[in-house]
């Protein structure tokens, strides 16, 4: 048989497109230029295959073509395979792009079947596949109602959601080659919203409740109304506090509990009404064993209608429904009186339905309460028992309730947490929950098996060292997890909706997520307080009294770990917001003995470190001082490998000093034209002379005694000088012409003569902008209480050169650190430009 050779014919503008004709060319396609299309639309012949690619669907040719069932195809797909080094796609309707390529749409809602013509019509244009049943093949359903089986169906199987917008706003970017519909960014912008088409009430709530609940609805596409309003189609009760209804409801009204509306957010969809109506129980008691959660329905013939109704659909979502069924609170453990930090409405240790985690505790090996004991020693080991029983059910729900669902995959419209987010949460939880369940198991065993020479103190010291490994990790970010989860909650409206749903369960006790998270913080004290009461009920000569001794300090040393190990990376994190906030911050600031000590915030009254009347920012560390002054202009921000952006930084980095350079601290006094002033005297090892720096301080807190004894007792610190109170001399400003009156003028003139210009300036990094007889003054002034002076009066000046301070002062330290390379310069100039501020 004769191969068939594929031609294609460009007419019109096709023809004129040279992209096209070279992308043509490289998958070895050849073709025909052509103004006609009338000899080859009816051509028939045996030998060629021929495809016609039509810049423009609307033209009359296409209809032409589409008509007589010839081959058409547009330009960006021509490009695509080109790109893709593919051959021509063979397609029996008109393919002009890949936007939509191997995308599966079913289509709900449409009353207009000219509307859905157009929209299924577009879809095939580019590259979609239209199915009439809904199934587990399709990718997206598009709907124009949020009501019936289909949306039902794509609901419980997390399929996307579309409006029709979706496929118009696809089309319109169909000459974007590299445009994918399915691009979640895109997808993003045109999902159905949980409440579409729904106007919402709200019963029993109060008015702070339902104000948030009715921002969230606009948030969440719905509209609300007073209740009562007949246009209402939801109406959301608060079941714990309505008993009845005020008004008897009609039958196009659905009166759901509160969970329903959380539960539709948390999945981004409206859930089915069904699992959520809300219902007058007869009796209390029935009403409390039935689940919030339930698919059982009770027997009310509206309900009944509507679960026959979607009953197939239904029973997929119930499937794969991310709220698993709610477990009857136990009274097994219950927590006596004497307990200290556990909260008294405890979980159930019992193994909840649905997923376990590995680290999850064991069911009790006891089934039945301990025989009643006389000693006090007993009773209190008893509650021993019961605090750490009541502890581990309490990880074991902070696991099962809240890590868990977040952790899972394929949770209905994507997950709610990044992988990140989630470790900040909970970060070492699974194992503490470990170690403590071991604990737990064997004091059951020694509870079980009680006699007074049981040791009680063995079982603690047996996991000291598990407890040291599990604890500081957890402890140490305990603040950042609130923080995070705090974060989440506000800008994640599903996570705000799946707290609002897990911590109404009662195996939560009433207690949020972050009191929950705090229970690990306090259960070693609480250890300890009782390890010490069954100390004080055992005998002298019982061999558990040194043991219990001894494993009372092993918590001791495991809290004191704990403590100091926070310290640190308390410190450490102080250090690297520093470094995040100032941009061009030395790396070297980072050092693991170097610890944050105060921010002052103060205004430069000199030209050496920056423009006078420039916000100026100090950073106090034990050994350091790092001076930024603020940027007028922000430019980025600091971007972290798992895409969270940092704010940009704020301030500008001026010099690192070492506090063994701060020669002096000058105490600068108070009169009506200088307030709040201080200065030092500075002697970097590559200057001859020395340097003085002045500020006025802006801020009431600390106030300027407090932290120029502060500063100076670092000094003395870092110079191994035992009396840090002679490093502070007072000084009058008009000694050191240093003056706090015109600060603000001056600094708006600066700021306008900057914007006025663009003209480059060179200004002199040293001390010659202060005159030498200002700071002769100043060196040579009476300044402390005692009468003091700077110097002694015999000190000779040479060539006008001021004296060292170190000198002067008779200290002789090495520097600890050089100052940056500023100092270092020959000419000791700095070239800046009109952007120095930015």
């Amino acid at each position: 048989m004769p191969q068939i050779e594929t031609r294609v014919v460009l007419p019109k503008e096709a023809a004129k497109c040279e992209e096209l004709l070279k992308a043509l060319e490289e998958i070895k396609v050849p073709y025909i230029k052509t103004d006609s299309v009338e000899e080859y639309k009816n051509s028939d012949s045996p030998e060629f295959e021929t495809i016609f690619v039509i810049a423009d669907f609307q033209d009359p040719i296409f209809n032409d073509l589409h008509k007589a069932d010839c081959r058409v195809l547009g330009p960006p797909i021509v490009l695509h395979c080109a790109r893709k080094g593919e051959p021509l796609p063979f397609s029996c309707r008109p393919l002009y792009c890949a936007s939509m390529l191997n995308l599966v749409l079913c289509f709900t809602g449409f009353r207009k079947k000219e509307e859905l013509v157009k929209l299924v019509t577009l879809a095939h244009h580019m590259g979609g596949i239209i199915r009439r049943d809904f199934n587990s093949k399709v990718t997206h359903l598009v709907a124009n109602s949020t009501q019936g089986g289909k949306f039902r169906a794509a609901v419980s199987l997390g399929t996307p959601i579309m409006k029709a917008d979706w496929i118009y706003k696809a089309w319109e970017k169909r000459n974007d080659i590299d445009f994918c519909a399915a691009a979640e960014e895109f997808r993003k912008e045109f999902k159905v919203p949980p409440f579409q088409d729904c106007m919402l009430s709200f019963l029993g709530f109060s008015d702070e409740e339902k104000k948030s609940m009715e921002e969230m609805t606009e948030m969440q596409g719905g509209q609300h109304l007073p209740v009562g309003d007949e246009r209402c189609t939801h109406l959301i009760v608060e079941e714990n506090t309505v008993k009845d209804l005020p008004f008897e409801p009609s039958q196009n009204l659905y009166v759901v509990k509160q969970e329903w509306f959380w539960g539709s957010i948390q999945m981004d969809a409206k859930a089915g009404e069904s699992m959520y109506l809300f219902e007058k129980l007869d009796s209390p008691e029935l009403k409390t064993s039935v689940s919030q959660l339930s698919l059982s329905t009770p027997n009310s013939n509206r309900k009944k209608r509507r679960l026959r109704e979607t009953l197939a659909q239904l029973t997929r979502e119930a499937d794969m429904s991310p709220f698993p069924p709610r477990k009857r609170p136990s009274a097994e453990h219950s927590l006596s009186m004497g307990s200290l930090l556990d909260i008294s409405n405890t979980p159930e240790s019992g193994i909840t339905n649905g997923e376990t985690p590995k680290s999850c505790a064991k069911p009790s090996k006891n089934s039945t309460p301990f025989l009643p004991k006389q000693s006090a020693r007993w009773q209190v080991a008893k509650e021993l028992y019961q605090t750490e029983s009541n502890y581990v059910d309490i990880l074991t729900t902070i696991i099962q309730v809240f890590q868990v669902p977040l952790e899972k995959e394929g949770q209905l419209g994507g997950p709610i947490l990044a992988p990140e987010e989630i470790k900040t949460i909970f970060g070492s939880i699974p194992d503490i929950l470990d170690v403590h369940t071991k604990i737990k198991e064997d004091l059951e065993d020694l509870m079980i098996n009680w006699t007074e020479s049981e040791s009680i103190g063995d079982v603690i010291l047996k996991y000291s060292k598990d407890l040291l490994k599990t604890y500081p990790p957890f402890v140490n970010f305990f603040e950042m997890s609130k923080e995070m989860i705090t974060k989440c909650e506000k800008q994640k409206p599903r996570f705000h909706a799946f707290l609002k749903i897990n911590q109404a369960k009662p195996e939560c006790g009433r207690q949020s997520l972050a009191e929950l998270l705090i229970r690990p913080v306090q259960r070693l004290p609480s250890v300890a307080l009782l390890l010490n009461d069954i100390k004080k009920h055992t005998a002298e000569d019982n061999p558990d009294k040194a043991t219990l001794e001894r494993a009372i300090e092993s918590l001791k040393e495991v809290m004191t770990h704990i403590n100091e190990d926070k310290r640190k990376t308390e410190a450490q994190r102080q250090i690297f917001d520093v470094v995040y906030e100032v941009d061009g911050c030395p790396a070297n600031l980072l050092s693991s003995h170097r610890s944050l000590i105060q921010r002052l915030e103060t205004v430069a009254l000199g030209d050496d470190l920056c423009d006078r009347g420039e916000q100026v920012t100090l950073f106090l560390f034990n050994d350091c001082l790092e001076i930024a002054r603020k940027r007028h202009k922000v430019i980025g921000g600091f971007k972290s490998p798992h895409g969270h952006t940092r704010p940009p930084a704020c301030l500008k980095h001026i010099i690192l000093m070492p506090l063994s350079q701060i020669k002096k601290v000058l105490d600068i006094r108070e009169t009506e034209e200088c307030h709040k002033a201080f200065a030092l005297v500075v002697r970097p090892p590559t200057e001859q002379s020395n340097l003085l720096f002045s500020f006025q301080i802006t801020t009431e807190e600390p106030p300027k005694e407090n932290w120029l004894k502060m500063l100076c007792r670092h000094v003395a610190n870092t110079i191994c000088k035992a009396d840090a109170e002679d490093l502070i001399y007072a000084t009058d400003p008009d000694s050191i012409e240093v003056s706090t009156k015109d600060v603000d003028s001056t600094l708006s003139r600066a700021s306008r003569a900057i914007k006025k210009t663009s003209k480059k300036v060179t200004r002199a990094f040293s001390f010659s902008k202060t005159p030498k007889r200002a700071l002769r003054r100043a060196l040579m002034a009476h300044s402390s209480v005692d009468g003091r002076t700077f110097f002694p009066a015999s000190e000779n000046y040479l060539g006008g050169r001021v004296a060292s301070t170190s000198s002067l002062a008779g200290i002789h330290s090495p520097s600890l650190i050089n100052l940056p390379s500023v100092f270092e310069k020959r000419s000791h100039t700095l070239s800046r430009s009109t952007t120095h501020l930015i």
